[in-house]
């Protein structure tokens, strides 16, 4: 489902004459590429869109939504298991699905976690700051920083959200500035800077810039630079004592 502009929740006109005028080279992406969009399902519970975040970690989208729609079918009701019907699952039954052992503890924790309060309803999360939400979701097993991030971004829709270990945000940032190499996490950080207060919808545009490159010339791109030590000077021997 597409999520409305209307429903965007930072003025989007703003926003990209924000962008625009502040950085050359990404207002000549935003002219040359699609409109900003994203998708979003109504529908989705924070729990849910959690579980599936945990589902599409480190593999493939196809994989990840392969693996999902059998979660799915785990529960009687067409969407995601229930958290009380997750705790009720047998782990066996997750891994048959294809998750690893480590999705499966973290999908029970979550569930748990969830029955808790931990994990905020829909209507709480809206009213928790992204530093609160961070603090309390990446208390779940398995929930790190990034996929915050993602859950801040596309089920939120927050305004100032730079997820500087993405990948993607990585390798657009690279293809738009024409860099060799990949950026280190804090440089992205610092360079992020000129953005603010609308990161996310940056963030969307470097996704873009790795759509409109494609696969050969992102494989050209290089890890980050590591700054070599310089050897350290062999130290003087000490000269000894003609009391000894």
């Amino acid at each position: 489902m597409t999520l409305p502009i209307s429903s965007i929740s930072f003025d989007l006109a703003e926003a990209i004459k924000h962008l625009t005028a502040r950085d050359e080279k990404l207002k000549f992406l935003i002219a040359e590429t699609a409109p900003f969009q994203m998708d979003q399902d109504h529908l989705q519970s924070p729990y849910e869109a959690l579980l599936e975040a945990i589902a599409y970690q480190s593999i493939s989208g196809k994989a990840a939504a392969t693996i999902f729609g059998r979660i799915k079918g785990l529960s009687s009701t067409g969407r995601p298991p229930s958290p009380q019907e997750m705790l009720k699952l047998r782990k066996q039954a997750l891994r048959k699905a294809g998750l690893s052992n480590a999705k499966a503890l973290a999908m029970k924790d979550l569930a748990k976690k969830t029955i808790e309060g931990v994990v905020p309803t829909l209507e709480e999360a809206h009213k928790l700051s992204d530093e609160e939400l961070v603090k309390r979701l990446t208390s779940v097993r398995g929930i790190g920083a990034w996929t915050v991030e993602m859950f801040l971004i596309f089920r939120l829709g927050r305004p100032d959200v730079l997820p500087i270990h993405d990948l993607g945000v990585q390798k657009g940032w690279s293809v738009t500035y024409g860099k060799k190499h990949k950026p280190k996490p804090k440089e992205l950080l610092a360079f992020g800077e000129r953005w603010r207060p609308y990161r996310t919808l940056a963030s969307w545009y470097m996704w873009r810039a790795c759509h409109l490159a494609g696969n050969a010339a992102l494989r050209k791109i290089r890890p980050a630079k590591v700054r070599k030590r310089k050897p350290s000077r062999p130290t003087s021997r000490k000269k000894k004592s003609k009391w000894v």
